[in-house]
């Protein structure tokens, strides 16, 4: 479990590929092996800590000067993974997010235009040498979405209370072969059901991303910062991707009531965090 600390949380919830070493090719390959070996590997909050601290900088620093050699470890089944940080390029991606976010004079007032600029364009420079980039994390802010909700099984839920002093922790993890499986089970059934929707599209999405990485990876849902977002007892009893699953499960057999059933459960358990954003 993760301790406490005088960071703030973001109220934000992460996607991550863990990919096995073989993933890799060398000079990398052998940076990460003796990183795994590490005794003070850092945690989720020390890639919030030292992100919130550039954001702090006079001027601010949105993007990282020089790209985190920093990983996410995970042994499992008798191997090795790594997720990478990579948080320079996932800082230029939520970058060019912003602008959906916040109406221009905030963003102005957050970032100034000249900082914005700057970063978009060394993001240019670097993605024309870097064509094939991807992360190994997706972030999303004041919820899980739906799809991502997809690639799990209820059973894979992994809960924990943490004890005084202690974060606790919601998150689900299951074999790159699974979600992909799954993603295209509930492609099936929802353009079955439906012609078009932004859950197809957000489905398609990670289906592709997925496509990137190892098939032997490990991909995992955590909640993170929401943990603190949602009120008491209600994280125990969250139970979303097997809220999904059942409906996905009733679009198959043609119950639409059952489908509707099971968005409505899921609706209304994330209303308490909806109202909470809307507060802020």
């Amino acid at each position: 479990m993760t301790k406490v600390s005088s960071v703030i949380v973001p109220y934000a919830s992460y996607l991550r590929v863990y990919e096995p070493l073989a993933a890799f090719r060398q000079p990398e390959r052998g940076h990460w092996e003796r990183y795994a070996r590490r005794d003070d590997l850092p945690s989720y909050q020390e890639e919030l800590r030292r992100s919130l601290a550039d954001l702090a900088a006079v001027p601010p620093a949105p993007v990282p000067v020089h790209e985190s050699e920093d990983a996410f470890v995970l042994e499992s089944d008798g191997e090795v993974r790594v997720c990478p940080w990579r948080t320079r390029l996932r800082g230029w991606q939520a970058l060019g997010e912003l602008a959906e976010e916040y109406p221009l004079p905030v963003l102005d007032a957050l970032l100034p235009p000249v900082v914005r600029l700057e970063a978009t364009q060394d993001y240019e420079r670097w993605l024309a040498e870097h064509p094939d980039a991807r992360p190994w994390i997706r972030t999303s802010t004041w919820q899980v979405p739906i799809n991502w909700f997809v690639l799990f099984d209820d059973e894979e839920r992994e809960y924990g209370k943490g004890a005084a002093g202690e974060v606790p922790v919601l998150r689900y993890r299951t074999p790159m072969v699974q979600a992909r499986r799954r993603v295209a089970r509930g492609l099936r059934a929802l353009r079955d059901a439906v012609d078009e929707s932004l859950l197809i599209d957000g489905l398609v999405d990670v289906g592709r991303w997925l496509e990137e990485f190892h098939p032997r990876s490990l991909v995992e849902l955590d909640y993170g910062g929401l943990v603190h977002a949602l009120p008491a007892g209600a994280l125990e009893d969250d139970h979303s991707a097997a809220d999904v699953g059942e409906g996905i499960a009733a679009l198959r057999r043609g119950d639409e009531g059952g489908a509707a059933e099971a968005y409505g459960r899921l609706v209304e358990r994330w209303r308490a965090v909806r109202d909470l954003r809307s507060a802020n």
